[in-house]
């Protein structure tokens, strides 16, 4: 799935008769996390494939995407990473966010690379889960390794959010 192709989630679990309802599940999920994720569309990161605890999303890098050294940034590789463990992570329709995360750099991306960002659960137990991420170019490099872990914080990812809690006024009077 991308905003420019519009296409379906592939599912990444199955046998021939077709997905697990597992699968189907992880497919419904990303729909509706991709409905809602203005980052992703925003960098031009499509969902390649989905399943139970698995994600794969790719990105090409663009001019705007490199720092002053003319390298894909940081920051860059860093939001691919964090995107397909978001999708992995949420597989199962248990809202989850990051709890913590780290990564390792390990090549310089380019403009014009195509990076794919390869997510894959560890450990899932109670409220928390475990992910591996690498972060590949278009020959099979290494970009970078993430980890993350994840929480669950209630609700399901398929119902309507709605428009989220009223802004509270702080001390001085504004909206927070």
């Amino acid at each position: 799935m991308s905003d420019n192709d519009g296409g379906a989630v592939q599912a990444a679990a199955g046998n021939e008769a077709g997905p697990s309802e597992a699968a189907r599940l992880a497919e419904r999920v990303a729909e509706a996390m991709y409905a809602r994720d203005h980052a992703v569309k925003a960098h031009g990161i499509s969902i390649e494939a989905v399943g139970p605890g698995y994600a794969r999303l790719a990105m090409t890098v663009r001019p705007d995407m490199v720092n002053g050294h003319d390298l894909l940034h940081g920051g860059m590789t860093f939001t691919l990473a964090d995107s397909a463990f978001a999708y992995a992570c949420n597989s199962y329709d248990e809202r989850a966010v990051a709890q913590m995360a780290d990564i390792r750099f390990l090549a310089a991306g380019h403009s014009g690379d195509r990076l794919t960002a390869e997510a894959r659960e560890q450990h899932r137990a109670g409220r928390s889960g475990i992910y591996d991420i690498t972060v590949s170019d278009q020959n099979g490099r290494v970009i970078a390794l993430f980890r993350g872990q994840s929480r669950t914080i209630g609700g399901r990812v398929t119902e309507d959010p709605g428009p989220g809690p009223a802004a509270a006024p702080n001390k001085q009077g504004r909206e927070t």
